[in-house]
């Protein structure tokens, strides 16, 4: 399988417009239908033809624009690449015209599919977030209001995992939870509030989370490249054989992250504005390690074909 080819969903939180006006959007946008029904998000639901449904509910955590009814959250049904990517994009860009407005509350959370991984794949996932924790909050400009419901990798957990070297996934969830059998019960448990979020996977979810986005409706191709990050970084730790939680020196940050995104698939012209999207807050240069006038570079011209 290509990194493509794996299920994920998204959520997307914003203000701006009200629940019912953005299940009419989406309603709009896709040929479904909108339905109220309520319950304790007052969530409203649009059946599209194929019978998938999408989810529009309210969320505490979002401060709204024009009061309660204007916290949104856009819950997605399973999509797959490439039969969807079209169709998220144009939904993003009608929400917008719509009066759809994003603020530092709002993020996007993007769930792939558990049903691939296993303990080597879980345990690659948290040292491969782990190695590049700064580095990936830098270039996605995490808001610091949202760092408490996206709290960079517990040092805790990543040294139990080097330390104990689990080899089922009960271990893992074992020290996933720092104690055994804990936590699997209560949906919104403390540990789910993580970049890398595997409480959506031990609860009966049966996905991964990913929590460390932004959200944004300024560009389509924002939310397209995080996309693309997540299913990259997905494919990633079902893929390789090993990958250590040890971080890299990143005195480049822009020229670590591009050469970090080519060997994770993000190569040819087709990815260059989702690079650019991932690369621009970045300090540095993309193209010269130690930069063009350092003397390193005439004696390392042809250094760093990957980073591990």
């Amino acid at each position: 399988m290509t990194m493509y080819d794996y299920k994920f969903g998204i959520e997307i939180e914003l203000t701006g417009i009200t629940r019912e006006k953005a299940a009419s959007v989406l309603a709009e946008t896709l040929g479904g239908t909108s339905q109220y029904v309520g319950g304790q998000y007052n969530a409203y639901e649009v059946t599209l033809p194929d019978e998938r449904k999408w989810k529009v509910v309210s969320d505490a955590s979002i401060h709204t624009v024009g009061g309660y009814n204007t916290s949104v959250e856009l819950v997605s049904p399973i999509l797959n690449y490439h039969n969807d990517i079209d169709n998220l994009q144009e939904i993003i860009r009608m929400i917008k015209a719509a009066g759809g407005k994003t603020n530092s509350s709002c993020g996007i959370h993007i769930h792939l599919d558990g049903e691939p991984h296993n303990a080597k794949s879980l345990k690659n996932f948290i040292n491969i977030i782990a190695s590049r924790n700064d580095l990936l909050y830098e270039a996605l400009q995490i808001e610091p209001s949202r760092m408490r419901y996206c709290q960079k990798m517990d040092a805790r957990l990543v040294n139990d995992i080097k330390k104990k070297k689990p080899k089922t996934e009960q271990k893992i969830k074992d020290i996933w939870y720092n104690q055994k059998n804990a936590g699997t019960y209560y949906h919104y448990h403390e540990s789910r509030y993580h970049f890398l979020n595997l409480h959506s996977y031990f609860n009966g979810v049966g996905t991964v989370e990913l929590r460390g986005f932004n959200s944004s409706l300024k560009h389509a191709g924002v939310i397209k490249a995080y996309i693309l990050l997540a299913l990259a970084l997905n494919h990633q730790a079902l893929t390789q054989t090993k990958a250590t939680s040890r971080r890299n020196q990143d005195e480049n940050k822009k020229f670590a992250m591009r050469i970090y995104l080519n060997r994770i698939g993000f190569i040819g012209p087709e990815m260059k504005n989702y690079r650019e999207h991932l690369l621009k807050h970045l300090d540095g240069s993309s193209a010269w390690r130690y930069g063009y006038d350092n003397p390193k570079y005439k004696k390392n011209q042809k250094i760093d074909k990957g980073v591990n």
